[in-house]
């Protein structure tokens, strides 16, 4: 090629982005199966944000939900309860829901107030010969949980105390979408494949526990009818778009937390596929990234940054960040912002990292403000909107 023609065509050419800055991948000899899997271009908001207190002293919350007269209900973790933040800052316990086990990664988890008149909740349920994650419901009346109800219960037990899962969506369909995890430990994780068993599923119900009839393995002899999907690792968020889609988070091993768009009966490949390893540093299954009949992620991290709760933007307050995917990120101590085109990630950004606070979760309130919770033992409740 001539010297004009070389030059035409370095003109001609895209420009290669640079990413988030986030140092080397931790498993560099596992390639993306398609371009912008992972490390998207970073991207830099216009938008300034303001940042408020409105409550500190909480002990490792998991999930906020928004209360009627400027209340929230916050699930503490560690303390394995569920918490009234008033609009001043004061805390009350709530009373009547029942017993977590609260070691390592279990306690209260995910937490939802869909407007059906019922308060529901994932936690750590103590079990003759272990636990597992359930679901409950309940009337919240005054700081008292009322007629509770426990709709759903993971199983088989273990014994183990990691990957729980619990993130909750309310599709308006009138179902309920329960996002798990298979508990870490070897035995549970060889069952994510397993459709006779609800270890690292996503499943589907009715508010009321019963099985929806158009589950994708009701009529399948020896399949769990509440399974929704499969091959999951350990969701730790869950957002539905503006077309009423699933998406989710999930943690990955060491390398390779994933994004996933969520479809009726697909299998996402844990722990056949995957962009990370053990954390040994050894492969895990054969150290494939792809296989067929396997689900790929829309968008992976390595470096892991632990995403943890998650919401697609209105706009409402932040224009800029319309159709944005706002993501927790734990270990990135970071808002993360996902730019979306076509259901693929074309820019990303870490928000609020001067702060080096653990996000665990975010929610949008009404005028499109944000609300977040900090993963600490002095846990903060946190509203974010533009500054100025």
């Amino acid at each position: 090629m001539n010297r004009a023609l070389l030059l035409a065509a370095l003109i001609a050419a895209p420009a290669i982005a640079a990413p988030v800055p986030q140092g080397p991948p931790n498993v560099p000899e596992k390639s993306p199966a398609f371009a912008g899997q992972t490390r998207a271009e970073a991207v830099v908001s216009k938008t300034k944000l303001q940042v408020t207190e409105l409550a500190s002293g909480l002990n490792r919350p998991w999930a906020v939900a928004l209360l009627e007269g400027g209340r929230f209900l916050v699930s503490e973790k560690a303390a394995g309860r569920l918490t009234i933040v008033a609009a001043d800052g004061s805390k009350t316990p709530v009373t009547g829901t029942p017993a977590t086990d609260a070691r390592n990664q279990g306690g209260m988890l995910g937490l939802a107030n869909p407007g059906d008149g019922w308060i529901y909740w994932s936690y750590a349920e103590p079990r003759e010969g272990g636990n597992g994650t359930a679901v409950a419901r309940g009337h919240l009346v005054g700081a008292e949980m009322r007629d509770v109800q426990v709709i759903f219960r993971q199983m088989p037990t273990l014994d183990a105390t990691q990957h729980y899962g619990g993130p909750m969506l309310f599709p308006k369909d009138g179902s309920i979408i329960i996002t798990l995890g298979e508990r870490s430990i070897l035995p549970g994780r060889m069952q994510a494949q397993k459709l006779d068993s609800l270890l690292g599923k996503i499943v589907r119900l009715n508010r009321d526990g019963s099985i929806p009839k158009d589950n994708p393995f009701v009529k399948m002899a020896g399949a769990r009818p509440e399974i929704w999907t499969y091959g999951n690792r350990n969701v730790q968020g869950a957002a539905l778009d503006a077309k009423g889609r699933v998406w989710e988070v999930e943690h990955g091993p060491a390398g390779g937390d994933e994004l996933n768009l969520i479809a009726k009966g697909k299998d996402y490949g844990w722990p056949s596929i995957t962009y990370g390893e053990e954390y040994s540093g050894k492969p895990i299954s054969d150290n494939a990234t792809q296989k067929a009949g396997m689900e790929q992620p829309v968008y992976y991290w390595d470096p892991v940054i632990a995403p943890s709760g998650m919401v697609f933007y209105s706009g409402k307050a932040m224009p800029e960040y319309k159709g944005n995917i706002l993501v927790g990120g734990l270990r990135s101590m970071a808002l993360v912002r996902l730019v979306l085109k076509n259901d693929r990630v074309v820019g990303e950004e870490r928000l609020l990292t001067d702060r080096k606070q653990r996000i665990r979760d975010v929610v949008e309130g009404p005028a499109g403000e944000l609300y977040l919770v900090t993963d600490d033992a002095d846990g903060k409740l946190l509203k974010v909107t533009p500054a100025g």
